[in-house]
């Protein structure tokens, strides 16, 4: 039976312990959680989203002033308003983020259509790109066309990431080297 595991350039190498495991679970829960909540984790996406405009707008901002830039100074106060809209109106950010997130998809829909047409003709593989660029418009048009759908594509694409998460870290224990 292996105690440790010593890498090649020497010291002992930590292997997932208790706390790993724990984790795993709390992460298994909380994505059953996201699964059977799906207005309140959208709400809390919204929020988190409008966090990050607030903190990158702030970036932005800061930046403005090392690099002088009226352009960075005026992308960081936007994001800042637009981080602040968002966070006062969970509702209405949760309510839109699936036509958001519908006209990101037909934006990267388009864009691999195009760039599959671009390599057919420099006669390189494009298929899989057009076959990706067509179902990210599809998509897009079925969200748009029913919003809920996008909602609900949101909250479960989140519970799955976090469960699958919680248990590739619960496995990793169960399989690690014990000390």
């Amino acid at each position: 039976m292996v105690d440790s595991v010593v890498p090649s350039g020497g010291g002992k190498l930590q292997t997932a312990g208790f706390w790993h495991l724990f984790a795993g679970i709390i992460m298994v829960i909380l994505g059953l959680y996201i699964w059977f909540n799906p207005v309140a984790s959208l709400l809390g996406l919204a929020l988190y989203i409008g966090i990050a405009f607030i903190v990158v707008g702030a970036g932005y901002f800061l930046a403005s002033f090392s690099f002088q830039s009226g352009w960075y100074l005026a992308v960081g106060l936007l994001d800042i308003l637009v981080g602040v809209i968002l966070v006062a109106n969970l509702g209405v950010t949760a309510a839109t983020l699936p036509i958001i997130i519908a006209l990101w998809c037909l934006a990267v829909g388009v864009a691999q259509l195009a760039t599959s047409f671009q390599l057919k003709k420099l006669e390189l593989p494009w298929g899989w790109t057009m076959g990706t660029g067509i179902l990210g418009v599809l998509f897009a048009f079925m969200i748009l066309i029913f919003p809920t759908i996008g909602a609900v594509t949101i909250t479960t694409l989140m519970g799955i990431y976090v469960v699958l998460y919680g248990a590739f870290a619960i496995a990793e224990y169960v399989y690690a080297p014990k000390n």
